[in-house]
């Protein structure tokens, strides 16, 4: 079924209307699920998402271990699927739909020539970049100097802050396996910051205070 302009021009209030036009005659949108793959590490990138509503999580894998390395919000794209499109190299990260979710995909063909055509596109994507540059240096920060803890707290404020939701729920194991850790790690974490008042572990999840 073909986009009409008037289905993605909320989102992307910086395109003029001849990029809207081109969009909507080539991209596609998809509503998905929670839980859902849209990329797998290794796979070559044929459609670079936006994410018009929902939540994205992209990870990476290392030594077995996988990791968190940012979430994908509204009106947001993933950078590095966005470059490994435009060079036509393998994904070397995977991407789920954290909750259900509308995206907008375009087709990298079309975005390798958009991209010298219409300023708007690369502004779209400089944003990007500096956002997860940002993103990844203070995960960096944290994995080589921050005591884990404060990583789960941290992990779980801005999981709230993202999703707007003070209660998140969530699995011990979720946790450990975007942190990279253990699940025994993190339920000793999160009875030691319940203790100290900054989370509550109700039937519901874990509430933070």
């Amino acid at each position: 079924m073909p986009i009409s302009i008037e289905e993605i021009k909320p989102f992307l209030p910086s395109f003029n209307e001849e990029l809207l036009e081109v969009i909507a005659a080539s991209g596609v949108i998809k509503d998905l699920p929670a839980g859902m793959e849209i990329l797998k590490e290794g796979q070559y990138v044929k459609m670079i998402p936006i994410v018009l509503e929902g939540l994205v999580k992209v990870f990476t894998s290392i030594e077995d271990k996988e990791l968190l390395l940012y979430y994908i919000g509204s009106t947001q794209s993933c950078i590095m699927s966005f470059s490994a499109g435009l060079t036509n190299s393998p994904s070397r990260i995977y991407a789920i739909t954290e909750e259900p979710s509308l995206l907008l995909l375009l087709p990298t063909d079309k975005l390798n020539v958009w991209v010298k055509q219409y300023p708007a596109i690369n502004e779209l994507f400089y944003q990007q970049y500096n956002l997860r540059y940002t993103e990844m240096l203070d995960m960096i920060n944290s994995l080589l100097f921050g005591r884990m803890d404060q990583r789960v707290y941290n992990y779980l404020s801005e999981k709230s802050k993202i999703k707007e939701e003070r209660i998140l729920n969530i699995r011990h194991k979720q946790i450990a396996t975007e942190l990279g850790t253990a699940r025994e790690v993190v339920t000793r974490i999160l009875k030691k910051l319940e203790q100290e008042g900054k989370i509550r572990q109700i039937e519901g999840g874990i509430e933070i205070i």
